[in-house]
């Protein structure tokens, strides 16, 4: 069984930042396209950015963008997401995926178990 572990959740304010983290162990996702979604309480699980783990490409929701940078180590089997400039609708639970789409989650087959991001105000 693929597992993806996060890291890096928490509690910020809003305009602060938070680092996630999303590694692999044991296993490299050269062909896949690798993603982060979220899951606000009460609503549908949405993407929020991917990075192609051949080109670099990366693509981002528009909710995000300029504010969040996602962002890979080869040598670490590790993915990142930066988040910059937080609000309030930030806070859900963010997944890290693995998968052959983009911006649909039922096109990704390998998941995380999830961490939490909490803004306050």
């Amino acid at each position: 069984q693929v597992q993806l572990v996060e890291s890096g959740g928490g509690l910020a304010q809003a305009g602060g930042s938070l680092r996630l983290s999303c590694v692999a162990p044991g296993r490299t996702f050269h062909s896949y396209m690798m993603s982060w979604f979220r899951q606000a309480p009460g609503k549908d699980r949405e993407f929020v950015a991917s990075i192609s783990w051949s080109d670099y490409s990366t693509y981002y929701d528009d909710s995000v963008k300029g504010r969040f940078t996602i962002s890979r180590d080869n040598a670490k089997n590790t993915m990142y997401l930066q988040m910059n400039s937080l609000k309030t609708e930030d806070t859900g639970v963010y997944y890290c995926a693995a998968g052959s789409g983009l911006r649909s989650a039922s096109d990704y087959i390998y998941w995380g178990q999830g961490t939490q991001v909490t803004v306050s105000s």
